[in-house]
């Protein structure tokens, strides 16, 4: 489970943000992105010490100062709840798109008989004409000892 795909399951939820510097905020999630950055409306800020309280309308986070966020235990089971069903559908998927196993398509069965067909009628001859590894180019003269 990913942080961004929980935030993204959160939204209209409440919870509840604390910042590096102290500070709560409880809300409900408008909207996240990708760096974290979050939007809450309702909000009601704390001060770090406990002893002041703010009410606003909307508020926005920037997701750097974000120390953690507090999520209902509800959003958790959503999210896995979500990548179950996820790693289901994905599944049926490769399964209907198998297109037969091991192989690349219906040409390469084709292709597999055909070299199988040559390999079994042994009318290849040796190549006695192609050079050898170590350098020696004649395979009849035998190199002098040294």
């Amino acid at each position: 489970m990913l942080p961004l795909s929980l935030l993204k399951t959160a939204q209209s939820h409440p919870m509840l943000v604390e910042l590096k510097n102290g500070e709560t905020y409880n809300g409900h999630l408008v909207s996240c992105d990708t760096w974290m950055n979050i939007n809450l409306r309702e909000v009601i800020c704390t001060s770090k010490d406990g002893d002041r309280f703010w009410r606003m309308p909307e508020c926005y986070i920037r997701g750097s100062t974000i120390k953690y966020l507090r999520i209902p235990d509800e959003v958790i089971d959503m999210v896995k709840e979500d990548v179950q069903q996820k790693t289901r559908s994905r599944q049926e998927m490769n399964k209907q798109n198998r297109g037969g196993q091991n192989q690349r398509g219906r040409n390469q069965q084709n292709r597999n008989n055909a070299f199988s067909g040559r390999r079994e009628q042994g009318n290849r001859q040796p190549n006695n004409n192609r050079p050898l590894a170590q350098g020696n180019k004649n395979p009849q003269k035998k190199m002098p000892p040294k």
